[in-house]
């Protein structure tokens, strides 16, 4: 491998099938703009319905995906489940992180820097510089206001938010995203200086993300965008995609 190919390390739920898509679809399409190259490289936890019970036992099965990334000497790590961590409390994220960054860097003998996709969608919704957001959720109600509430945490305004109620987290990953279009039209926008076109890393939403923001005259995004962005951040490059939305935009 040469100095410009950076190893990408996810820990995803068993049941993800997305972002081992998206993610490497969105640096592959950097490749056609910058010299870096990537390696995708993931260690998975086991859920299959997004229930409380089954996400804290995910959680707690990080730690082992973090470990077995650091063989890898993976050049950063990103735990790639939003819900996973919004469900554990309010700012699990800052917790989170640098549990899974000291168990990283004690196997691996070297720092690893570690995100979430948690701490990247508000970290990068304050990039934005935005305040009143729409959201779109694959989730049951009562999972979305916990996102929405999460969200909400860390200083922003959910101005409206849309329930796709699928609890199955495998017919997440095999929605159309083809029908975003049409559910955008659904949640009010009025008033929202950002549109979260995908509040999950398994609702595809990738292939429509550019065309909806297209729509839009506000920043759309979606949380493996913002995965990507702060993936990019952390290695130090120019977080830039072409066809991902506001938040990519070379």
């Amino acid at each position: 491998m040469t100095d410009s190919t950076y190893r990408i390390g996810m820990i995803v739920p068993s049941s993800n099938t997305t972002m081992e898509t998206e993610i490497p679809a969105m640096l592959r399409a950097r490749e056609e703009i910058a010299p870096e190259r990537f390696t995708f490289h993931s260690s998975r936890m086991r859920m299959q319905h997004v229930t409380p019970e089954q996400l804290a036992a995910m959680d707690a099965d990080s730690l082992r995906c973090a470990a077995e990334l650091a063989d890898a000497r993976v050049d950063v790590m990103a735990y790639a489940c939003l819900v996973a961590i919004m469900s554990q409390g309010r700012g699990y994220h800052a917790e989170s992180e640098p549990k899974l960054a000291s168990i990283a860097e004690e196997e691996a003998g070297v720092p690893i820097p570690v995100l979430s996709s948690a701490g990247a969608l508000t970290e990068a919704l304050a990039h934005l510089d935005v305040k009143n957001i729409a959201v779109v959720t694959p989730y049951m109600k009562p999972l979305t206001a916990t996102v929405c509430d999460y969200i909400e945490h860390e200083g922003f305004n959910v101005v409206d938010s849309l329930s796709l109620e699928v609890p199955d987290n495998l017919a997440v990953g095999r929605l159309d995203p083809t029908e975003l279009l049409d559910h955008v039209r659904r949640v009010n926008t009025q008033g929202a200086d950002a549109l979260v076109l995908s509040a999950c890393v398994q609702m595809p939403s990738l292939p429509v993300l550019d065309l909806v923001q297209q729509q839009f005259d506000i920043p759309v995004l979606s949380a493996s965008a913002a995965t990507t962005w702060r993936i990019l951040n952390r290695l130090g490059l120019d977080p830039v995609v072409p066809r991902a939305g506001a938040l990519l935009a070379p």
